[in-house]
């Protein structure tokens, strides 16, 4: 017997208007106005490099002349694009971040989709009620896509990687997008299907290797198995999308490999990373999947067991492929060697359908218990976020101030009037939406689910608002760079050196450093990064020929007390 009871009352769609509009203060706070920061320095400096230079920064993907080949270019051809149609009217940094959008909205329509479509499917109903009043299928289906929408949203591992121009952001909604063609093909096998399936597949191979289209492609057949579709029929569609999937991947394999950028082979090393992302489980990865992914799935982890308990007894496609999908993704991470927080992203879209199913069979009270949790919990860190704000301005509780300014020292607080009119807008909008919920008690489905969804995006518009400042000062390497470039003679031919991936991209966008390309050369300059606690000079300036050099400059940012860099320039 299925397990869901629902009056049609329970199925009222959110209105279009506040998804959007939720989906907007999601997405949006955290690109505007914030510099660029180490978690995603380097993917815009691989973005900024290809749109400011040739073609053979597009097909041997680098950072100011550091190569970068352990991902594929796909997300970093979507920033470049974006640099190349915006940049003049938001600037560089914003315009690489128009692609962020652009795959935000692909992940959150393609997984709305996928449980709209699901969600309308006859075994998927619920139980017809004796006098009537049951949801109607599409009705049932659109208020199951706005609910996984909503846990989506709520997902505390989605929240900052969403926000960042990765590899593995556009690899996540790529993901939901293959989730939704495979429903499509399982609902109705054929070819036009199965080449929309390699689509996804090709492009995912494009984003982050060719290991997770590999697995997703037989976790896939394992689910047309399972569901006894027709076994020729399963293996030609997946023939077919095999072979679009790497018909898609020639676009860069090919001209990559015919015109050899730098003289260099970009195909081979992206190979040569491929070919280290899998290795044997073990335990040391068995033990960090739980530990990140308790709080990265949090809230959709509880929704998901207890859809997989409540559907037991049925073999329904609505728990079936997303279960597959899952455990596929979760051995693929076992066996990564050394998994990545990013890494879990790609497993969200089927967690987050799968808790979208579970929510209606879920009793009154477990709904209740989880709408007071969130109230209490999230208006207590919301308080707390005003509070340290109000502490750094005012100086009063005075250890709330010490503590909200001690890592950042040096750094000047001001009050930044839109800023603080978003987040006091926020702020009463979540008070109305609390009210809401608690004054008229709503019937609908997905109020388990609006008041955690809304209270994550209240916190993270007063983070993204109130200490944008903070943050900005603190992880940006924007006054380093300025002050290497007043230090460099113009006519520097470039500068050799050892600094990270971030710091690089940082330095070459904020201060538009020379440094050495892909294609070598002798350099004048040598910039050195290390520590101040770590004095390696006895290996590391010999390392890069700085025996009788020049010292021009010698800096730090100021919210680092450990971190180093020093400017030389090589005798004649």
């Amino acid at each position: 017997m299925k397990p869901v009871r629902l009056p049609a009352a329970a199925t009222l769609a959110l209105p279009r208007w506040a998804l959007l509009a939720l989906g907007l203060f999601y997405i949006l706070p955290g690109l505007i106005g914030r510099d660029l920061w180490k978690e995603d320095a380097a993917s815009f400096g691989i973005m900024w490099t290809m749109a400011h230079g040739t073609l053979v920064d597009w097909l041997y993907p680098n950072i100011a002349g550091l190569a970068s080949v352990d991902e594929g270019p796909l997300a970093f051809w979507l920033g470049a694009v974006c640099i190349k149609l915006f940049g003049w009217l938001l600037g560089d940094v914003l315009a690489a971040r128009v692609s962020t959008v652009g795959i935000f909205v692909l992940g959150t329509m393609s997984l709305w989709y996928t449980a709209f479509h699901l969600g309308r499917r006859a075994e998927a109903q619920p139980l017809r009620l004796a006098f009537g009043g049951q949801p109607e299928p599409d009705d049932y289906g659109r208020t199951l896509g706005d609910t996984a929408v909503l846990i989506y949203l709520g997902s505390l591992g989605l929240l900052l990687q969403s926000h960042l121009t990765l590899a593995a952001t556009l690899q996540g909604a790529l993901l939901a997008f293959f989730l939704y063609r495979a429903v499509r093909y399982v609902e109705l096998a054929g070819t036009r299907n199965a080449v929309l399936v390699g689509i996804a597949l090709g492009a995912l191979t494009l984003t982050q290797g060719f290991l997770p289209p590999l697995v997703l492609l037989v976790a896939l057949f394992a689910c047309t198995r399972y569901l006894d579709l027709p076994t020729p029929r399963a293996l030609r569609d997946l023939a077919v999308a095999a072979g679009v999937g790497f018909g898609i991947t020639l676009i860069w394999i090919v001209p990559a490999t015919v015109l050899q950028p730098y003289g260099l082979s970009p195909v081979a090393d992206w190979l040569n990373w491929n070919a280290h992302q899998i290795g044997l489980p073990g335990w040391p990865a068995l033990k960090a999947f739980f530990r990140i992914g308790i709080w990265f799935f949090w809230p959709a982890w509880p929704f998901a067991l207890w859809a997989v308990w409540a559907w037991r007894r049925q073999q329904m496609l609505h728990i079936v492929l997303p279960v597959f999908f899952f455990l596929a993704l979760v051995l693929q991470l076992l066996a990564d060697p050394a998994p990545e927080n990013s890494d879990f992203l790609k497993m969200l879209p089927p967690l987050a359908l799968m808790a979208a199913f579970g929510l209606p069979t879920m009793k009154r009270g477990a709904i209740n218990a989880i709408d007071w949790f969130s109230v209490m919990v999230l208006t207590m860190l919301s308080a707390i976020i005003w509070l340290f704000w109000i502490a750094k301005l005012t100086g009063w509780p005075a250890q709330l101030a010490k503590n909200a300014l001690k890592l950042v020292p040096g750094f000047t607080p001001e009050i930044g009037v839109v800023t603080f009119i978003v987040a006091a807008g926020a702020s009463v909008g979540w008070i109305m939406l609390v009210h809401w919920r608690l004054s008229r008690q709503p019937a609908v489905l997905w109020r388990a689910v609006v008041l955690s969804s809304g209270g994550l995006i209240l916190l993270w518009v007063l983070l993204m608002t109130l200490f944008l400042p903070d943050l900005n000062y603190g992880k940006s390497y924007a006054g380093v760079a300025q002050q290497i470039a007043a230090r460099l003679p113009a006519d520097a031919n470039c500068i050799a050196t050892n600094v990270g991936a971030a710091q690089r991209a940082s330095l070459a966008f904020y201060g538009r450093l020379p440094f050495v390309t892909l294609a070598g050369g002798k350099c004048d300059y040598v910039l050195l990064q290390d520590s101040l606690r770590n004095r390696r000079d006895a290996t590391l300036l010999p390392k890069w020929n700085v025996r009788d050099a020049v010292p021009l400059w010698e800096g730090r940012r100021a919210s680092d007390r450990d971190e180093r860099f020093r400017l030389f320039r090589q005798k004649p």
